[in-house]
């Protein structure tokens, strides 16, 4: 069982930034594939970032060069950071884990989640 807890979210004025943090329970975050998602109000769960046990880093099109996503194993931690914001980019955004290898883009594969934060960015 891995518990995950997110922080960092916020309201922003558009192109600020904020960091989201996921913190994880348990002694086996090494070996988890992390990645965050989001969903805005009416929309459908989207696919944000993810990043390998590798460390390998993928991103959706639309955050691709305005967020980061990286992991702190020995903090069993996983954080993004999220810059030149957009108000497209209101949405809560969830940390998820899946026990696999590889870039999993599909929130359905992952097998564990956390409540999420709400992010707000005004225009």
């Amino acid at each position: 069982q891995v518990r995950l807890v997110e922080s960092g979210g916020g309201l922003v004025q558009a192109g600020g930034s904020l960091r989201l943090t996921c913190a994880t329970s348990g002694r086996t975050f090494s070996s988890y594939g992390m990645g965050w998602f989001r969903q805005a109000p009416g929309k459908d769960r989207e696919f944000v970032a993810a990043i390998t046990m590798s460390l390998n880093a993928y991103y959706a099109d639309s955050v691709k060069g305005r967020f980061t996503i990286s992991r702190d194993n020995a903090k069993n931690t996983v954080y993004l950071q999220m810059n030149s914001l957009e108000p497209e980019d209101t949405a809560v955004y969830y940390c998820a884990a899946i026990s696999s290898y590889g870039v999993i883009t599909r929130g359905a594969d992952y097998d564990y989640w956390g409540q999420g934060t709400q992010v707000t960015v005004s225009s």
